[in-house]
C-alpha cells in the first residue's frame, strides 16, 4: 500500500498551523508542521476519521421565511455530513421551541443530537 500526503490546517488553536501528515489508511507514519501536542493529537485525528460539528437551519411548521438555527450537540464524522443534511432539509419543527430542544434525536445512527440554538414563540 502507498503512503498518502495530506495537509491539514490545525482548528485548535488561533496560530492555525499548516502540518503535513503522511501514512497508510488509517495509520499516520509521520507528522511535520505542529507547534504543540493538541496539533499533533488534531492531525493524527484528522487524518484518520475527521469530524465536524455541523451547524444549519430547519424549518417551521406554519412559518414562513423564518427559520430555526440548529447544530450538532457534538462532531459528526464528515461522511455522514451530506446523511445528516438529507434527514434536516426534511425536517420540520412546530413552535414553540427552547434552545437547546433535541429537534432531531440520534441523527443518522450517529448517536448525536440536533439541537435548537434559539428559542422561538
Amino acid at each position: 500500500m502507498s503512503t498518502i500526503k495530506k495537509e491539514i490546517i490545525c482548528t485548535v488553536c488561533p496560530r492555525g498551523c499548516h502540518m503535513e501528515v503522511e501514512g497508510n489508511g488509517d495509520q499516520v507514519i509521520s507528522v511535520t508542521g505542529y507547534t504543540c501536542n493538541r496539533g499533533l493529537e488534531y492531525a493524527n485525528a484528522e487524518y484518520a476519521h475527521p469530524v465536524r460539528i455541523l451547524t444549519t437551519t430547519v424549518k417551521m411548521a406554519g412559518v414562513t421565511n423564518d427559520l430555526l438555527p440548529v447544530r450538532s450537540t457534538s462532531p459528526l464524522p464528515k461522511e455522514k455530513l451530506f446523511d445528516c443534511m438529507d434527514i434536516i432539509r426534511q425536517t420540520e419543527v412546530k413552535l414553540p421551541v427552547a434552545c437547546h430542544d433535541v429537534i432531531i434525536s440520534n441523527i443518522c445512527g450517529t448517536g448525536v443530537d440536533i439541537v435548537a440554538t434559539k428559542s422561538m414563540k
